[in-house]
């Protein structure tokens, strides 16, 4: 039925070069290590670095729970080598509107390649398409534009500036939050 959202949850997709899949009790090492310690990654989104393993495997621990109760939440893996680079979830959603905010992040030795890219994408798509989600939106911090890149070559546009609605870590003052969305119709475009 159109304007239903179905619970497909986290189906596991793959793209040319990744796997976008659930997160099981042994990804905290890589998730640590790749970018829950990562100070350059955590400057951008809303939690700090973590301390240490335990930190990163309690909050695993919670996303995996999560999955019982419909949450959308991919860990980012390579083909070639089954390394996790990042993850993409969907924060919020709002079912009366049919439509979710969603979020990612990756490790900065990743940053560059086109992964964030091709993974955003691909859950458009699957959000869009197999769960009929209306519109997808997704925001970052002004001082990442590197983020509003990759929602725009994913096929987002751009809605508008909230100001100065996120701490900024850098600065120690507040920062500006750049919208971006995409609707169904618009997967047809790109």
């Amino acid at each position: 039925m159109k304007g239903v959202i179905t619970v497909n949850n986290t189906k596991t997709l793959e793209t040319e070069r990744l796997i976008l899949r659930k997160f099981n009790e042994n990804d905290y090492v890589g998730m640590y290590e790749n970018w829950a310690s990562d100070e350059n990654v955590t400057k951008y989104v809303s939690f700090n670095p973590h301390k240490d393993y335990n930190e990163t495997k309690d909050i695993l621990k919670e996303w995996i729970n999560d999955y019982n109760n419909g949450s959308y939440n991919w860990v980012v893996e390579l083909k070639e080598n089954h390394e996790i680079i990042g993850n993409i979830s969907v924060i919020e959603i709002s079912k009366k509107h049919n439509n979710c905010e969603i979020g990612y992040v990756f490790g900065s030795r990743f940053w560059g390649n086109g992964y964030a890219t091709e993974s955003l994408r691909t859950v458009l798509e699957f959000l869009l398409k197999e769960c009929d989600f209306h519109l997808v939106e997704a925001k970052h911090h002004a001082s990442n534009p590197a983020s509003g890149r990759v929602m725009k070559k994913a096929g987002m546009k751009k809605d508008g500036v909230l100001r100065e609605r996120r701490k900024n870590k850098i600065i120690n003052g507040y920062d500006d939050l750049v919208v971006y969305s995409i609707v169904k119709e618009d997967l047809n475009c790109c």
